[in-house]
């Protein structure tokens, strides 16, 4: 990490959820494990971090899914606002800020567009639009489906979450309504505002081209496919009556599109966050300023890319040097469910409170980590958690530290120090720039990560089992061990935070990922915390 990237402060976005209901694992596996874990990984390190998210209350996903559980739309947004909040704290993810929905949001939302508005940004535009002959409603988004126009699979209204591309308009096969699949959909004219994408191409294309490195290979592939077809135009208003009423005085009547808000919406999340740590500034906008150089990192769903990484960079572009552009984001594929897609539908879902119940918080970090769907689909069983965890993380632990203590007591090095070897402070550096390599954006992975920790504890123990055999053995091979152990617990610590902090107050360290915290001359050992087993959690309710 070179002077200027380790005094830099850092934003990240977990882009906001739905507010359509809790939290499932899938929600989890995928951007706010990521996101939680590089938050982590930074701060062991020193780095300004303002970490931040909040819900996307104004999407239509809200208003189908409240009318087809016979609530209205702000109930069933106001109840998982606080449903979701929870889970993430369960979950331990280290939000500096869960932001609320409130005037203060919409008002950024309106003063970041209505800016663009005057500058004379958007264009009018006529346009066909799905619509329900037995409401009288337009239907948009979340209210609509039918078959993507580019892959043929079904799909939302506004993109396809299977190829990532955008289905703007009536570009939707044989649309349906998501509500009510008997109703009669047909098509018809309304005059919105939208922003022209195309005059932004070549400077997407630069970003995309300077970016390249640091995207996975599904996002670059979506890129490409992207820029080698006009970029559609985006729609910043739609005649419906859900969503931020619009203020322009073309669109009377109409709302702001929800994917709008995005941009807006996570620069006033950052802002709150900021409040939470101590911070005040003038404007809900000002940490995203170009003269402040943060490093921003988004981490979303495959399915978000198109949005995020086109509709909202040219919205930050629009604005003409104002805003800094975002470092890279680290998409994800979808999680599933017993290989089966999540479906809260078809009551084919685990939500994570559920989980949390039964499973202690770390091994369920573990195994999301070490499953975690980073560049291809993969699958949550409850089965096989119970055996990775088990298997991989639990049993291997637990001997370690049991033998740790045997090898201690054999010793006779309780209340004193041992030796540690010049190998064994270079194994140390080995093992923490290995671990570096798997948490910096250049090569980002909680898959090597996870196994990396496995990997460390096979090792250690079978080291462990030779110092007992030799009856305390060797007093700097039993050092280096203790130095092992406090290696493995920094660097595993955005991943298994509660054994990385019992084991921390265990040894009077703190779990920093400094080279230096790293390169000691003597240790002293310590108890070793042990580490409960997938069914202990439910054991003791």
């Amino acid at each position: 990490m070179n002077e200027r990237d380790a005094a830099r402060r850092a934003i990240i976005i977990d882009t906001p959820p739905t507010s359509n209901g809790d939290l499932h694992v899938g929600h989890l596996a995928g951007p706010f494990m990521a996101a939680d874990v590089y938050a982590r990984y930074l701060r062991s390190n020193g780095r300004p971090v303002v970490f931040s998210s909040g819900t996307d209350d104004s999407q239509t996903y809200v208003l189908a899914s409240a009318r087809r559980k016979g609530l209205t739309p702000e109930e069933l947004s106001g109840r998982s606002w606080h449903e979701i909040r929870s889970t993430l704290a369960g979950m331990g993810v280290s939000l500096d800020g869960f932001a609320p929905y409130d005037d203060r949001y919409r008002a950024s939302v309106l003063k970041f567009w209505t800016r663009l508005h005057l500058a004379g940004r958007f264009r009018e535009k006529t346009v066909r639009l799905p619509y329900s002959e037995r409401t009288g409603e337009y239907l948009v988004e979340g209210l609509v489906c039918g078959y993507c126009p580019i892959c043929m699979v079904e799909s939302r209204g506004g993109l396809c979450e299977t190829c990532g591309h955008q289905n703007n308009f009536d570009e939707l096969v044989d649309p349906r309504s998501t509500v009510d699949p008997d109703d009669v959909v047909t098509h018809r004219e309304a005059r919105i505002l939208v922003l022209p994408m195309e005059e932004y191409r070549e400077r997407l294309t630069a970003y995309y081209r300077e970016r390249e490195p640091r995207l996975r290979p599904h996002t670059m592939q979506l890129v490409r496919e992207v820029l080698a077809r006009p970029l559609p135009d985006f729609p910043i208003t739609y005649p419906i009556g859900w969503g931020i009423p619009a203020p322009f005085p073309e669109t009377p009547g109409q709302r702001i599109n929800a994917w709008a808000e995005g941009m807006p919406a996570v620069m006033y999340t950052t802002a709150y966050a900021a409040e939470r740590l101590g911070e005040r500034h003038a404007d809900d906008d000002e940490l995203w300023r170009a003269e402040h150089d943060p490093e921003i990192v988004y981490f979303i769903g495959f399915d978000n890319v198109y949005f995020w990484g086109f509709t909202h960079i040219a919205a930050l572009m629009a604005h003409e040097g104002r805003y800094a552009l975002p470092e890279t984001f680290i998409s994800n594929e979808f999680y599933e469910l017993e290989n089966a897609k999540f479906s809260t539908s078809l009551g084919h879902v685990l939500y994570t409170k559920d989980l949390l119940r039964e499973v202690p918080r770390d091994l369920v970090r573990f195994y999301l980590a070490i499953s975690c769907p980073e560049h291809q689909q993969t699958n949550f069983s409850r089965d096989a958690l119970n055996k990775v965890a088990g298997d991989r993380l639990v049993r291997p632990w637990n001997r370690l530290a049991g033998l740790l203590g045997k090898a201690v007591a054999d010793a006779g090095a309780e209340d004193t120090s041992l030796p540690v070897s010049d190998e064994g402070r270079r194994r140390a550096e080995a093992v923490l720039a290995r671990f570096r390599a798997c948490y910096e954006l250049s090569g980002y992975s909680l898959t090597r990560a996870a196994n990396l920790i496995v990997g460390q504890l096979d090792r250690m123990v079978r080291e462990a089992r030779l110092v007992h055999e030799g009856a305390g053995g060797d007093r700097a091979r039993l050092g280096d061990l203790f130095l092992d152990v406090r290696v493995l617990m920094a660097c595993a610590s955005p991943i298994l935070i509660d054994l990385a902090r019992a084991a921390g107050e265990a040894g009077g360290f703190a779990s920093r990922l400094d080279a230096g915290e790293f390169r000691p001359a003597r240790i002293a050992p310590f108890a070793l915390p042990l580490l409960d087993t997938p069914g202990d959690a439910a054991d003791a309710r």
